[in-house]
């Protein structure tokens, strides 16, 4: 991941397609229709690179079935998660806060497709429509609060807690219940040691809570997953619910 992969280039939009993405859905009418000749859908593969750390953001993406992942990388080379975004946003925050770069990477954690927009745009229709820019401020905040709790969870949560409130995470961003991850994928996501994450994850298998395979995580009870996961998820998850529209009355 020393460089940006460029995209697959697929279609351009139609009409209605751009549902698909919850953020882009909760677009005002009439901006829909001058958003959709500017988007382009876009094959996303596992751990290419969307922009790298300090560097210029070229394309705001809005995930569909893709999740990527916020990185900040150490000079020792170690590296930790600080947000996971998927259909309920948008990768490319910078461009709507002005700050054109930011020191984290942002990598492609589950293949999938996304929308892609250039950042050009997105800046021109921050700025020309209010109502655009208060819903991508929205989910700014969201996302921040994301980040925010992120580094307290790392900093006073077990493991088996983190794990836990990082497989939500990623479920709420999928349409299924099984992910394609290995455990040392994982570890680096949460900035702890492989061995911590094996351990973690048979806890939750003998508890009947996830099946592991080879490269694959399957959640069998969600439920229990949120009683054994820390505060942090309900705290992210409430900021979310409170700051972006609802989806079912779109």
């Amino acid at each position: 991941m020393t460089s940006v992969i460029p995209a697959r280039y697929a279609v351009r939009a139609p009409p209605n397609a751009i549902s698909e993405n919850e953020l882009l859905a909760s677009l005002p009418l009439t901006a829909r229709a001058l958003w959709v000749p500017h988007l382009e859908l876009v094959d996303l593969e596992q751990g290419q690179l969307l922009h790298e750390s300090e560097g210029r953001v070229p394309y705001a993406y809005f995930p569909i079935t893709a999740i990527v992942a916020k990185l900040y990388l150490l000079k020792s080379g170690a590296s930790a998660q600080s947000a996971l975004i998927g259909k309920e946003g948008m990768v490319g925050f910078p461009l709507v806060l002005g700050g054109e770069s930011t020191p984290s990477r942002a990598v492609v954690l589950i293949s999938g497709e996304a929308w892609r927009v250039k950042a050009d745009f997105i800046k021109h229709e921050v700025r020309a429509l209010m109502p655009i820019m208060h819903l991508m401020l929205r989910f700014t905040q969201a996302l921040i609060t994301q980040m925010a709790q992120t580094a307290v969870c790392n900093r006073h949560h077990s493991v088996d807690q983190q794990l836990c409130r990082w497989l939500l995470l990623s479920l709420d961003r999928l349409q299924g219940n099984e992910l394609v991850m290995t455990h040392e994928l994982i570890a680096n996501m949460l900035g702890v040691r492989r061995e911590g994450v094996t351990a973690a994850a048979g806890k939750l298998h003998r508890a009947g809570l996830i099946d592991c395979g080879r490269a694959h995580i399957t959640v069998l009870n969600r439920a229990g997953l949120e009683k054994r996961t820390c505060e942090c998820y309900q705290v992210v998850q409430k900021e979310y619910d409170r700051l972006l529209p609802d989806r079912t009355a779109i």
